[in-house]
């Protein structure tokens, strides 16, 4: 078997390179849209200076990889996450792909689905637009209420790229029937449900719905860890790893960031909230070592990795 790696900032990392794994961060976002004047603007010093500490705060936790979750549309800068990560000498993981309507930007409404699968597989097999490394996944999003056509064709294009690439594809979803529609798609383009994320699980607060997504092979990812109420985290783990989904399930924060319509970039939200607080409380709640283990270390790089 082609040995699996994680595509980062620093190069190709194999599972024995790396621990725990932060499956759901930023480094840098910027939610206006692209059409605003000032957008994904800012200083490279200025992104290490507010971001560098909070990644050596996660470091000195033995956190061992990122993953940057923001998309083209939300002001993906993959130089200055490469900036960060050669600050600091931590892996981060960055994506290609577009997020949802309203952000998309204008080239890729003209662009066809051939075009913008070129885009992506360029991306993840040679460097990125902006900076010079290769993507280590695809990350997209759906409407609240269901995926327009638009996003769609992003869909279809991710889809092909997956294929030819391995990489898997996450997406920012907040209703599981809207999940169920897009691996629909996925599996009519030829893809397959275990090369995606369900990103924002716990949004969707239908139980069967989120098991429904995982007996489809799926991940499904609980990632406001520091910004939801512990006990329910605790309680949707717990019962995600009672049904048998526990090698399919992520775990993270989904917080940060440098932005750049703050002074300053504003006041990042740090990462170790899963690290002191709720990986505690897993254990107190009777989660074993091989859980914990299972949840942080292998699943991560599990879902992100890939054959080069």
């Amino acid at each position: 078997m082609t040995e699996r790696h994680l595509m980062t900032t620093l190069g190709p990392l194999v599972r024995s390179q790396l621990g725990m794994i932060l499956p759901h961060e930023h480094v840098y976002v910027d939610l206006r849209t692209p059409d605003q004047p000032g957008y994904a603007s800012g200083a490279e010093a200025d992104v290490v200076a507010l971001m560098a500490p909070e990644i050596e705060r996660i470091k000195a936790l033995g956190i061992t990889a990122l993953v940057e979750c923001t998309p083209t549309g939300v002001g993906r800068r993959a130089d200055f996450d490469l900036a960060v990560s050669k600050a600091t000498g931590f892996p981060i993981v960055v994506p290609t792909g577009i997020y949802r309507e309203p952000w998309i930007p204008e080239w890729v409404k003209s662009a066809t689905e051939a075009e913008l699968e070129r885009w992506m597989v360029r991306e993840l097999t040679e460097c990125f637009d902006e900076a010079d490394f290769r993507a280590g996944w695809i990350k997209l999003s759906a409407g609240d209420e269901g995926i327009t056509p638009l996003e769609a064709k992003i869909l279809r294009a991710a889809v092909r790229a997956s294929i030819a690439t391995g990489a898997v594809i996450g997406s920012h979803t907040i209703k599981g029937r809207v999940v169920m529609d897009q691996l629909d798609i996925i599996e009519k383009e030829g893809g397959r449900a275990d090369r995606f994320i369900s990103i924002h699980t716990q949004e969707e607060k239908d139980f069967g719905l989120n098991r429904a997504v995982a007996a489809r092979g799926a991940w499904i990812e609980i990632d406001n860890i520091g910004r939801g109420e512990d006990a329910e985290i605790v309680d949707l783990t717990t019962r995600i790893l009672t049904t048998g989904y526990g090698k399919q399930l992520l775990l993270s924060h989904d917080r940060g960031w440098f932005d750049p319509a703050q002074p300053g970039g504003g006041t990042p939200l740090p990462y170790t909230h899963l690290s002191l607080v709720l990986l505690p409380k897993l254990r107190a709640a009777g989660v074993d070592e091989a859980a914990i283990t299972q949840l942080t270390h292998d699943n991560p790089f599990d879902a992100f990795s890939r054959p080069i």
